[in-house]
């Protein structure tokens, strides 16, 4: 299960899991209801009670599966927790689970303030529909029962005394009792409050659903007391020089030279926050321009307040965090390295209870029977082709026994990539087939269609910029079209030329092709549905517009997919197949880190709707302009949030409120936002923006680069020697326990033994 602390509990802790058998060789004395492994110092004896054999193939299974997972092991093992152990683990119950928390997650959009509205601009935004009273609520009751019944499932399978150390548990039943209790609060009233305290709870059910997400939050919160010193003298710094500024930039007598006092260091609040976007350099060169005006001296002052900041401090601040939260996630890391051996070597164990042990010639050492292990791998839940290479592996041992440092190394082939061998080319009788096929399935048959696909991409943009000042009516889509046909007929003539070369199963084993031929259909597909809709094409071809589309948006549709289709340039130059999977891996082994950001996001869009949902009002005059960006310019100020036309980015729903902390957090123009909320609010409403800014763009982005330059290194240490070709043949893994293998100390023996001896419901005495 998932538990905040990896391995725990007391060895001399017993469980009524299983029923007692007598053992051979067990003297007097009440036998207990306990399965036990009994070692003695020299391990020549090993005494299990119980004989079903099916459990022990049950228990093994199991603990591969967690080993696999980097699950903790701590759970029940009788037969029915693991039954019903595998079901929770079970891909339908986990994506089920996963489409519930997005279901309570995505409420934020349809309740009051609802989102379901086209624009967010207040003058032109209609009034949103309502969903009546208890729609929303039923969905959200039905998501807390579905909650509830998750967390009495998780309290089970690892039983009581697990359960009271998992503080991720008990905060689970605090934030499922407070959701309930405010859901009745909310339908006494109809629905009709303002504050529903249970958004903020909703974050905390995506987080206790990872494992890794959990970790990563863990790490983070050691790495905060880590940084505070170069936070405290990034404020310090901050407040030297706002003092020197309001000192430097103080009123003076004559009003003409006042500007840099009037606009940027007029009081405290004003003068803090001016300097604090220079930080960011937002605001950069507006903020030094009124005193640089007068005098080129002046800045000398942003220079080095910019200069120390910016490009020192708060870079140092960005190393900082990157390497001290690696240094936690590598802590994290061995935790799930030492699960893994812990499963491995747990599943060793009980399946030396399931066969019979061979001891070797003059010695006592611990062996499982190769039978055992292909029986409890062929049950095994795992990928097919890391099944198969572990039952080959095992297959090797001619003894027909397997020790236990051996049985650790069967699941290395874990952690190797996986080389994708392609289908074998059809074999034809004929000799000129026999060339035909040797001619396009050559290299050079992929860069000649990349070379046609580039001609393509050049021949459209050469039309797009001559008939980029044309009317639709003055545009001739003949040329255009042509080229589109010809180079069309050519992609499919490719596709059918390769297809007859490699085969069917041998075109599709390439994910370029994959690629290259969906989109080859596809055009194919338009293309006939232009010829069907408006005929052939010949010069001046302008027909009127028949059905859904007309010519020039289905014209423009097929460019796009053409242009689209150029990528399939990336696979044959390596660094940018590199770049490319890089990207994908990020998707797949970084969503801890994305999800953590998700529900940062989530809490600062909840408390930004309470606190200035409709602050900022639209004037009468503005409200239905006839023009989308229509200002009133000639009363309100230049660079403002009205002379700029902000107004869609707002807290007055909660996708606008995702969309303003977006922007925000691009620090582009931020000052904007936090200038017009302090405006109809209050100055303390600066502490918000200054929150995010913090949390979003100082530290969490910054991370995330970092991580997404680890990742990157990575994968390229390990395929700089390999050829284009080898990147495409080779299935890299890239998780986060793999970027930072190398750094990672194995566990002994010694402890591996000590864990399983506090296996709560699996007991060991020596």
């Amino acid at each position: 299960m998932e538990t905040e602390p990896l391995l725990s509990g007391s060895i001399n802790r017993v469980s009524d899991d299983y029923g007692s058998q007598p053992c051979s060789g067990h003297h007097g004395g009440e036998i207990p209801k306990t399965r036990r492994l009994s070692y003695s110092v020299t391990r020549d004896s090993c005494c299990y009670e119980g004989d079903n054999e099916d459990l022990y193939v049950q228990q093994a299974v199991v603990f591969i599966e967690d080993a696999i997972q980097y699950r903790s092991i701590n759970h029940r093992v009788d037969s029915r927790s693991l039954r019903f152990y595998r079901w929770y683990y079970s891909w339908l119950w986990q994506w089920g689970l996963g489409v519930v928390i997005a279901v309570v997650l995505a409420l934020a959009f349809i309740e009051r303030p609802s989102s379901l509205t086209l624009t967010s601009d207040p003058r032109f935004k209609q009034r949103p529909w309502e969903p009546p009273c208890g729609l929303t609520e039923s969905v959200e009751m039905a998501c807390l029962v579905v909650f509830a019944l998750d967390l009495a499932v998780k309290s089970y399978l690892i039983g009581w005394e697990e359960f009271r150390k998992n503080k991720w548990l008990i905060a689970y039943i605090v934030v499922i009792a407070g959701s309930i209790i405010d859901w009745t609060l909310s339908m006494s009233m109809a629905c009709d409050e303002n504050l529903r305290i249970r958004r903020l709870f909703r974050p905390f059910f995506l987080l206790q659903n990872s494992s890794l997400m959990k970790k990563t939050l863990k790490c983070l919160k050691r790495t905060l007391p880590e940084i505070a010193s170069v936070i405290l003298l990034l404020a310090l710094h901050l407040c030297l020089f706002t003092m020197f500024g309001m000192l430097l930039f103080a009123r003076g007598e004559n009003s003409e030279e006042n500007g840099e006092w009037e606009t940027y260091f007029k009081d405290l609040p004003q003068s803090l926050s001016s300097l604090l976007v220079l930080l960011t350099t937002a605001n950069n060169p507006d903020v030094m321009i009124p005193a640089y005006s007068l005098n080129r001296g002046y800045s000398v002052f942003f220079i080095l307040f910019s200069g120390f900041g910016t490009y020192f401090l708060m870079n140092l601040l960005t190393a900082i965090i990157y390497n001290q939260f690696r240094g936690y996630l590598l802590m994290s890391i061995q935790t799930s390295i030492l699960r893994r051996r812990l499963g491995i070597r747990a599943a060793f164990e009980v399946m030396c209870c399931r066969g019979q042990v061979k001891p070797s010639l003059g010695s006592h050492v611990e062996q499982v029977q190769v039978e055992v292990v292909l029986q409890v791998m062929r049950l095994v839940q795992m990928k097919s082709y890391c099944r198969q290479a572990i039952i080959v592996k095992a297959q090797q041992h001619s003894n027909g026994y397997i020790q236990g440092e051996a049985f650790q190394k069967l699941f290395d082939e874990l952690d190797k990539d996986r080389i994708k061998e392609h289908p074998p080319m059809p074999a034809y009788g004929s000799p000129v087939l026999q060339k035909m096929q040797v001619v396009f399935s050559h290299y050079f048959v992929t860069v000649a269609g990349n070379a046609v696909a580039l001609a393509n991409v050049i021949c459209i943009c050469t039309i797009l910029v001559m008939d980029s000042n044309k009317s639709i009516a003055e545009r001739d889509d003949y040329y255009l079209e042509a080229i589109n046909c010809f180079f069309i007929v050519y992609y499919l003539l490719e596709m059918v030329l390769k297809i007859f070369a490699f085969g069917w199963r041998g075109y599709l084993s390439y994910r370029s092709n994959i690629f290259d031929g969906l989109l080859t259909v596809l055009l194919l597909v338009f293309q006939i549905s232009i010829f069907a809709t408006y005929r052939l094409p010949y010069p001046q071809w302008n027909p009127a517009t028949r059905g859904f589309l007309s010519l020039w948006e289905m014209v423009r549709l097929v460019n796009m997919l053409i242009v689209f289709r150029f990528l399939r340039i990336i696979p044959n130059i390596k660094l940018m197949a590199l770049v490319a999977s890089t990207l994908v891996d990020l998707v797949k082994n970084l969503r801890a880190f994305a999800g953590i950001l998700l529900v940062v996001y989530y809490v600062f869009a909840v408390l930004g709707i309470w606190l200035f949902q409709g602050a900022i009002t639209v004037p009468p005059t503005m409200r239905n302009s006839s023009t989308i960006n229509g200002t009133s310019n000639s009363t309100a100020a230049c660079g403002s949030y009205e002379q700029l036309g902000y107004w869609p980015n707002n807290f007055d729903d909660f996708a606008s409120s995702l969309v303003l902390l977006y922007n925000i957090m691009v620090v582009n123009n931020w000052q904007v936002f936090m200038d017009a909320y302090s405006r109809y609010t209050s100055e303390w409403s600066k502490v918000y923006f200054v929150s995010w800014w913090l949390t979003s763009s100082v530290m969490w982005v910054n991370l995330f680069v970092a991580l997404i330059l680890e990742n990157f290194i990575y994968k390229w240490d390990r395929s700089h020697a390999c050829s284009v070709a080898d990147v495409e043949r080779t299935g890299y893994q890239t998780t986060v326990q793999l970027m930072f293998r190398e750094h990672v100390q194995e566990p002994t023996e010694e402890e591996l033994l000590t864990k399983l001896q506090q296996h709560p419901h699996l007991h060991l005495s020596r």
